[in-house]
């Protein structure tokens, strides 16, 4: 048992002084406000609740800043994703884990305690399948034991090059699977994963480029009432591509031809119609949206403002990796909004009202929802996942309650964390992951062989 006493703590019910949160077997056992610290009473300034990044492809840290060489042509998302399969075909086992280990140190320096790893390298580099179908799996799950992150592994069903069943090209051999093959993995990873702690799983359907109607079908089973989480209407092509395969957008087949609910996330969903916009806030998926990333590959700008208004609920993931930091989503997110409404405080949800303070609620509800979190927040029951802030860092120093987070994500960043906990394990402290010098070392050495 561990106790906490925060000067300041966000609560579910609202901001609180003075509380002591009491830590057991990695869960929080109980919260009370207003009392004075007690005699071994660990003590910090500011107390919230630990964010997910609920979309990531950890391998995709490895080439970080490697694809930004303009080519002949413009230059394109579709352009960016050669750069990426070239990287993943030259990786080994030992490289996927030494990547994601530093990039899950990353995320929980910035203030993710949770990740979902929407996991789609499965193969060897010659697309033969390893011995054990979860041999990749292992290395999320060891890179994740190791930082102390929070795991929603997501193992990808990918099966086709586009839509309509098109074969895959031989720089996606280490993705492909038949259903049977896909089942035979996702045995094997409920296993591998059945011992760590504070691990869930679902699945990812990885597209309706990736994955035929009937196939898709076949695998939402195997979440076995697991999150299901697919990528859709990221491109403008993509649109264009689903509209001449089927005669519907990405998300308007999704919703006339899957059960989409609340189980469900679909990430980025950016290119949808009002009608769209309308008909995916009412089902009550998670709208899974990386806006540095969508950002970095010119994919475009989510109609936030129309889909809150729609009661939509939304998570943020890190995606490509190649820039981690919780703040920097959330303020990308906003900023997003100004430029494209030229306004401010777009996604505030009224006069008076923190926009910090509600992109991060919606941020915290969303993503436990998209990794099927039961409990939520700094309450008893939920995991111990924690994130103070430094009260005397200059951008929030003077602040209170709201006020210091709109601080740290407008200001601040991730200069301003202080600790981390998950799953009740102090794993930064003074802005530092344990691990960051030996996770660095371990990543630099794998990506000076890759790039080399």
């Amino acid at each position: 048992m561990s106790r906490l006493h925060f000067a300041s703590a966000l609560l579910p019910s609202g901001w609180a002084n003075d509380v002591q949160v009491v830590i057991t077997a990695g869960a929080i056992a109980d919260v009370t406000p207003d009392v004075p610290p007690a005699a071994g009473d660990e003590r910090h300034d500011v107390a919230l609740p630990g964010l997910a990044s609920l979309h990531s492809h950890a391998f995709q840290r490895g080439m970080a800043g490697l694809a930004e060489l303009r080519g002949n042509s413009t230059d394109t998302f579709w352009t960016w994703r050669e750069t990426m399969y070239r990287f993943a075909l030259a990786m080994t086992p030992d490289d996927v884990t030494a990547v994601a280990t530093l990039v899950y140190v990353e995320m929980l320096e910035q203030g993710f305690t949770r990740v979902g790893e929407f996991h789609y390298l499965h193969h060897d580099r010659d697309g033969s399948h390893y011995d054990d179908p979860a041999e990749m799996a292992a290395r999320i799950a060891q890179a994740a034991e190791a930082s102390g992150i929070g795991l929603t592994l997501l193992p990808s069903f990918y099966a086709h090059g586009s839509f309509g069943g098109a074969a895959p090209h031989d720089g996606q051999r280490r993705f492909i699977c038949s259903v049977d093959q896909f089942a035979k993995l996702m045995a094997a990873s409920r296993k591998t994963i059945a011992t760590l702690p504070g691990a869930n799983i679902g699945i990812a359907p990885h597209s309706l480029r990736a994955v035929a109607p009937d196939e898709l079908s076949a695998v939402i089973p195997l979440a076995e009432g697991g999150p299901v989480h697919i990528h859709a209407a990221e491109q403008v092509k993509e649109v264009e591509d689903c509209l001449a395969w089927s005669g519907r957008r990405p998300v308007q087949w999704l919703l006339e031809h899957a059960p989409v609910d609340r189980r469900w996330c679909v990430i980025h969903a950016t290119h949808m119609t009002d009608q769209e916009v309308s008909a995916l806030a009412k089902t009550g998926a998670v709208a899974g949206l990386c806006p540095i990333t969508e950002a970095s590959l010119g994919d475009g700008i989510f109609p936030a403002r129309d889909f809150l208004d729609a009661g939509g609920l939304f998570g943020i993931g890190t995606d490509s990796n190649v820039l981690v930091g919780a703040a920097d989503e959330l303020r990308q997110l906003e900023y997003g909004q100004r430029l494209k409404h030229r306004a401010r405080n777009v996604l505030s949800g009224g006069a008076g009202r923190s926009t910090g303070r509600t992109l991060f609620d919606a941020a915290v509800a969303g993503g436990a929802q998209a990794m099927a979190q039961p409990a939520v927040g700094l309450s008893p029951g939920a995991r111990a996942d924690i994130v103070t802030l430094d009260g005397s860092h200059p951008s929030l120093a003077g602040r209170a309650r709201d006020a210091v987070i709109d601080g740290w994500i407008f200001a601040a960043g991730s200069t301003a964390i202080d600790c981390v906990w998950a799953g009740g394990n102090k794993v930064v402290e003074g802005g530092r992951h344990k691990l960051r010098q030996a996770a660095r070392e371990r990543f630099n050495a794998a990506v000076r062989r890759l790039v080399a």
